[in-house]
């Protein structure tokens, strides 16, 4: 028979699994970076940076204020971490890197397997390239010199040698060797991994097993749909997979009132060990691509907040803006704002804040305080809140400033 969970409690178990609850460290350095990345395993990686690219978000909601600079040298350089084809592009510790093995063969046989795909009309291309990283390694894109390496279109028309590189990065053949700003570094898989990382050889069966037992861990609590979705794994591993964690004692069968498909409650599972907080006390700007987010249906489930990404909408469709963060009040989603970074005016511009209808009396305040911190973060000088949303007016209020009407 199932445990019940209460869906207050379901919310503190998933929160707590993703490292919210526990009061800011002091100070953050490399410990702490590292302990945190290993638990969330993944860091989603866009390129919007109107406020600040993604996968600094989550840090900052979990640790609170850190060096920027000290996550970089972490992540894009080899060493403890590494990116691939995870959630969607993702940085993760480098041990994970061979899971994704079956991942990569998937790719390449696909690609190969269709006579009209871009990789079997370029094996020559492609082999080329392998070449020259092994003579020339690691390079960005734009450092390899061939005809190719033109775009198509505009900034999105990849060149014939941004595709290959791709097409042998998804492949695992090669790998990121960090990246100069946001550009990726490109380099031979033996050029940057150690041999006890290229030499383990893991059965899909096996690898989708520990990925769901890791997705496991960092959902807490969670349908089958959901731990899967944490690295996009197929659902008839999954389903084998979740039956045997539940049977090794690595997941356990629970039921949350109110979690249904259609009229019969969903089957979900509790990861063994999971903390069961009885009270959760957090603030945090959410990312839109943050793993308590990221799966719109479990968003809207977990915290009755249906939340879509606006940033491909045209303006005059928008109903929340164009970069809406979720306010994270303890347990509860308690907002959503639309966030710029003005770096030449040194301001963080709150574009439109939204109240929700669950939130605490005190989310004004709590989130004046917030935004001030983050302000501090991103070293701007002050905080603007323009005259959109709910929230606006008693947010600049709590913030002590006036509503803008004509973005100053």
């Amino acid at each position: 028979m199932n445990d019940i969970l209460s869906p207050a409690l379901a919310r503190r178990v998933a929160l707590a699994a993703q490292g919210f609850g526990r009061p800011h460290p002091p100070a953050v350095g490399a410990r702490q970076l590292n302990t945190l990345i290993d638990r969330l395993e993944v860091l989603q990686i866009d390129s919007v940076n109107v406020f600040e690219r993604s996968h600094y978000l989550p840090v900052f909601a979990r640790l609170g204020g850190f060096d920027k600079a000290i996550l970089d040298r972490l992540t894009f350089r080899p060493g403890r971490f590494i990116e691939y084809w995870g959630h969607e592009a993702t940085l993760l510790p480098v041990d994970t890197w061979p899971l994704f093995r079956w991942r990569m063969d998937a790719f390449r046989a696909r690609s190969l397997s269709d006579p009209d795909s871009w990789a079997s009309a370029n094996g020559p291309f492609l082999q080329w390239l392998r070449d020259e990283l092994a003579e020339k390694g690691p390079l960005v894109a734009s450092e390899v010199e061939h005809d190719a390496n033109r775009r198509t279109g505009p900034w999105w028309g990849w060149s014939d040698v941004k595709i290959g590189l791709e097409t042998l990065f998804r492949w695992g053949e090669i790998v990121s060797a960090g990246r100069n700003g946001f550009e990726r570094r490109y380099a031979l898989a033996s050029q940057v991994l150690p041999a006890s990382i290229l030499d383990l050889n893991i059965s899909r069966a096996d690898a989708i097993r520990e990925l769901m037992r890791r997705g496991a861990v960092a959902h807490g609590v969670g349908t089958l749909e959901d731990i899967a979705d944490y690295f996009r794994l197929p659902g008839a591993d999954s389903r084998t997979a979740i039956k045997e964690l539940q049977d090794a004692g690595d997941v356990l069968p629970v039921t949350v009132p109110g979690w249904m498909r259609g009229t019969q409650p969903r089957q979900a599972w509790l990861a063994n060990g999971a903390r069961k907080p009885r009270s959760l006390s957090a603030d945090a700007l959410l990312s839109p691509f943050d793993p308590v987010v990221w799966a719109r249906p479990r968003a809207e489930r977990l915290f009755d907040f249906r939340y879509r990404i606006e940033i491909y909408t045209p303006k005059h469709k928008r109903v929340h803006g164009y970069y809406v963060l979720p306010v994270l009040i303890d347990d509860t989603l308690a907002a959503r704002v639309d966030l710029k970074n003005d770096r030449q005016a040194g301001t963080l511009r709150v574009q439109a804040a939204w109240l929700e209808p669950s939130a605490p009396a005190d989310t004004p305040e709590r989130l004046a305080a917030l935004l001030r911190r983050t302000a501090e973060w991103q070293g701007c000088e002050r905080v603007v809140v323009a005259d959109r949303g709910t929230l606006s007016a008693r947010l600049a209020s709590a913030l002590g400033v006036a509503l803008s009407t004509n973005g100053d």
